[in-house]
């Protein structure tokens, strides 16, 4: 469904350009798809959100594969929204989202006032590999009208990967802003488990099975190991590749084919943010994150203890 709108969407714009001032233009596509998200967010039994790059598609290979097994659904779906509900009305509707345009169409400035009557799965990972591969996907996987929608740098730019990450509005800017305003929001919604990738990679079954749980699942030492042992990095790798994965009717497929870091799946490694800076900027961005990032997800110094799987009400 998804991706019908995104075309609509597109087609709409591509009329419009040629009427409408950019900005105007880009206000009235990101409230449009506000309102799609909207509506699904209503209709959903639970809201999985995160920014891009924390382990989303990860986890829902695993969820994906614990209910494919458990149900006897056919290996290869993704879970989508209603999709496997549609096969098997046990299974719930899930709405993956990162939440980019819901505040463009309800004008809250409080992130929980959209959340709030909603049962809320948060990822989070370190800020600092998130911007890194927000490099990458920009670069080589994204759009040119994701690009344009979401102000990111415009398509065909040169930018080094420390000036996105450190100098752009949609490098690490936009992941702090994102977890100081979910910080906000844990504390004020009924309903919400928190998971960071750093401890899901840590022990995996333990956070899936915390999931599993918040969904109203009782998953079996066996559902657990098979869904992670089928989830790991490798097999996320080769499914890629392969095009064996279905989401929203596209294939989860690389950007270019040989180009590692064009892969969704890209490397999936904790910390991996020290492997492209060099010491002065790591320090420069270190120093930004104590600066700027509310402590409560544990990546600002001092950080607080919270564990992943934590619930609250």
């Amino acid at each position: 469904m998804q991706r019908h709108l995104d075309t609509g969407v597109r087609l709409v714009a591509a009329g419009a350009l040629s009427v409408l001032p950019e900005e105007p233009l880009r206000s009235w596509v990101r409230r449009w798809r506000g309102r799609q998200e909207y509506r699904l967010l209503a209709a959903a039994d639970a809201a999985f959100v995160s920014y891009g790059k924390s382990g989303r598609t990860w986890l829902r290979l695993m969820l994906s594969r614990f209910f494919q097994q458990r149900f006897g659904l056919r290996e290869g779906e993704f879970l989508e929204f209603d999709n496997l509900h549609r096969q098997n009305p046990s299974i719930p509707k899930v709405y993956f989202t990162h939440g980019n345009y819901l505040r463009d169409y309800t004008g809250h400035r409080d992130v929980f006032e959209d959340f709030r009557e909603q049962r809320v799965v948060l990822l989070v990972r370190d800020p600092r590999d998130v911007a890194i591969s927000q490099y990458f996907q920009w670069g080589r996987r994204m759009r040119p009208h994701k690009k344009w929608l979401n102000r990111y740098p415009e398509h065909g730019a040169e930018l080094s990967l420390f000036e996105f990450v450190h100098e752009h509005e949609a490098g690490l800017a936009r992941v702090i802003e994102f977890q100081n305003r979910w910080a906000e929001a844990v504390a004020e919604l009924d309903r919400i488990l928190v998971l960071r990738y750093e401890e899901m990679r840590d022990q995996p079954e333990i956070a899936l099975r915390q999931t599993l749980e918040f969904l109203g699942f009782s998953p079996s030492p066996q559902e657990l190991k098979d869904a992670v042992e089928y989830a790991v990095f490798d097999n996320m790798r080769r499914l890629e590749e392969d095009g064996s994965v279905r989401a929203s009717g596209q294939r989860l497929v690389p950007g270019r084919r040989g180009d590692p870091d064009s892969y969704k799946v890209r490397r999936g490694k904790v910390g991996g943010y020290r492997d492209y800076l060099d010491a002065s900027q790591r320090a420069v961005i270190d120093a930004r994150l104590a600066g700027e990032l509310d402590p409560a997800f544990g990546y600002a110094s001092p950080p607080l203890d919270v564990r992943a799987g934590q619930h609250l009400a």
